[in-house]
Parts: C-alpha cells; structure tokens; sequence
C-alpha cells in the first residue's frame, strides 16, 4: 500500500490490502491496462481524476473530507469528480465514503473486541449514534446486531449491505 504524500496513478492502497487482490488480477488478465470502458472501482481506479480520489478516500477514511476538499487534491473541480464518480461508481464521493467507512467498520466490528464508539470515532464518527445511523442506514441493521452475527447469521458472515457499495457488474 502507498503513502498519502507519495500517492500516484495505480498505486495501490486500503487496508490490509484490501484492493489489492482484485487490482493485480485485472491487472494480469488485461496485461497492465484495463479495457475502455469498464466500471466499477477498477474502472475507476483506471480513471485519473476518480482513481486519485479513491486512494486518497482509501488511504484516510477518517478524514473529514469534502466534495470539495477531494477534488482538490484530487486535481479537479467539484463537478468533474462528481460526474466521474457517479460514471463510473454510481454515487457521489461523499456517499462511496460512507459506504467504504461502514465496510470496514462492519469488518473490524466482526474482527475485533473494539467498543463501537471506538470504531465509530475511528472511522470519523463524532458520535456513536451518528455512527449507529450511518451503519443501519447502509446494512440495515444496527453494529451491535451486525456483530453478533445479525441474528440467526454466522460470526463469520461476510459483508452483505442493503445498498451495494457500487453498480452491479454489468452482464
């Protein structure tokens, strides 16, 4: 994974790695280039503007970012990243955010003894219930129930949302 300050076109970044499995197997199948056209977070990750600003959201979820903030760093305007964004992810920046914050809130929730103000606090929550909010918002269950495996689910259950993070792949 790439540091923030040293942050370039096809670096790779998240957590533990967690882009880089999906990125190097697009990367070996399509020889280094990935076809014109394709969407989803490699299409954007191959898009200059968008790829810039999913690593530095992947790099600092906790960040208070802005619309305007990440297209700032990410070298364009407001309007540009966000109909980029939208392209290719099928949300707003600030919307992706959210939902990649919650991916990996729900990862360490179930991976973790941490308190879920911590998590909520290290994932740029101000407060548990804001937290709670954007949590159920997005998995449709709150972190305490989606810990304890969401009712009758294994602990181990891998991450379901009721909104997917991005376009479904196309057909």
């Amino acid at each position: 994974a790439a540091r923030v300050g040293s942050l370039k076109r096809g670096d790779e970044v998240g957590p533990g790695g967690m882009m880089d499995a999906p990125l190097g197997e697009a990367r070996a199948r399509h020889g280094g280039q990935l076809p014109a056209g394709t969407k989803g977070v490699l299409g954007a990750l191959n898009d200059p503007v968008v790829g810039r600003a999913l690593q530095l959201l992947h790099a600092e979820p906790a960040r208070r970012w802005t619309a305007d903030a990440l297209a700032r760093e990410a070298g364009s305007s407001r309007t540009v990243l966000g109909e980029r964004f939208n392209a290719l992810l099928g949300k707003p920046p600030i919307e992706y955010l959210t939902s990649w914050r919650i991916q990996l809130a729900a990862d360490r929730l179930r991976n973790s003894s941490d308190s879920i103000s911590r998590i909520a606090l290290d994932y740029g929550y101000e407060s548990e219930p804001a937290f709670n909010r954007a949590f159920k918002r997005v998995t449709g269950m709150t972190p305490g129930r989606w810990r304890d495996g969401g009712g009758d689910s294994p602990p181990n259950m891998p991450l379901y949302f009721k909104e997917p993070l991005g376009p479904p792949p196309s057909a």
